[in-house]
């Protein structure tokens, strides 16, 4: 099944069923009236929703929505916790690098996490907003997933059941200030504004057999400004998401609808280029001694999208978001 979220005027916008050509779409609104709240009661709406399910993608149903016509939030506006983990090893070793500052001695061991802004995500075309560009802004292409109710103490094995929906993720980072807020000893907080996830949520069966042992096993394109900046695989995940969620529960329980990251897609591969601009950044500076790609500036576009790689077909749709001076 594939989910997304109407615009409208309540926070947690109106939830959508998706087609799979990516254009069709019907409200669930009789059944439910947000993913919020669809996630937080899974098994008494999930058959229901199934059931319309097969109806609209066998397009025995009237009542549908053209997708162009309408106005999408982030395919979850809003939720109760956002862990964001960081799964892949290079770009650990790499922005460690960026900032002077080693890796952890359980790099390997252990998946880092902190607890990131999940009040209101920016929707996957919102401008992102800039206060000062001497924040050093950047993006960073990530996967997700959304889970249910997760007890304390899970294990690695079963946390994986608790995935319900996968998605992408934009986790806007402002470079300049991370230093000296980690150099307090106390965490993110300003340094992390709102992030945007993609306009659609897919169950895992919809990945076909990408989604293997809790690692999505495609590429992620990232364009800026309209030119290639990279294409890395989202499979190379030191910590499957098992592992990261079980981190996350280690000492109290996950509420229905908590988001869990995957990190920056990171590979080693050097060909696949890069999913956020401070790895760019620190490569440069490795090759040649000077970092020379800029961090966002105002009018900057960013894209952020996972392909089908037979068909093509976008499949959690594009994150398309330009920077805008406040």
């Amino acid at each position: 099944m594939i989910f997304a979220t109407k615009k409208c005027n309540h926070r947690d916008g109106e939830l959508l069923l998706v087609h799979p050509n990516r254009q069709l779409a019907v409200s669930l609104k009789e059944i439910v009236p947000s993913l919020r709240e669809c996630l937080e009661d899974w098994d008494t709406y999930i058959q229901d929703i199934a059931n319309l399910d097969r109806q609209l993608r066998s397009l025995a149903i009237s009542n549908t929505i053209n997708l162009g016509s309408v106005e999408l939030e982030s395919c979850l506006p809003r939720t109760w916790l956002f862990v964001d983990g960081s799964s892949f090893i290079h770009h650990i070793k790499l922005v460690r690098k960026a900032r002077k500052a080693e890796p952890p001695p359980t790099l390997l061991t252990r998946p880092l996490l902190y607890q990131a802004e999940s009040g209101k995500f920016l929707s996957p075309t919102d401008g992102i907003p800039q206060s000062s560009f001497s924040h050093g802004t950047d993006f960073e292409g990530e996967v997700g997933v959304i889970i249910s109710d997760t007890p304390m103490g899970v294990s690695s094995a079963e946390a994986l059941k608790s995935i319900k929906l996968i998605t992408l993720i934009n986790d806007v980072s402002l470079r300049g200030l991370i230093p000296e807020e980690l150099s307090m000893g106390f965490g993110f907080f300003n340094s992390k504004p709102q992030k945007s996830l993609s306009p659609f949520a897919l169950t895992p069966d919809e990945l076909f057999a990408y989604w293997i042992d809790g690692r999505l096993n495609l590429p992620l394109y990232v364009n800026l400004n309209g030119h290639f900046f990279g294409k890395a695989n989202a499979g190379e995940m030191h910590f499957h998401f098992g592992e990261i969620i079980s981190q996350a529960a280690k000492t109290r329980p996950l509420v229905a609808g908590t988001l869990i990251g995957s990190g920056t897609v990171s590979n080693e591969d050097a060909s696949v280029g890069s999913s956020c601009i401070v790895e760019q950044r620190t490569i440069e500076q490795i090759e040649t001694g000077e970092a020379k790609t800029p961090y966002l500036k105002n009018g900057d576009r960013v894209e952020i999208w996972m392909e089908h790689p037979e068909t093509k077909t976008s499949l959690f749709g594009k994150i398309n978001q330009v920077v805008k001076s406040l």
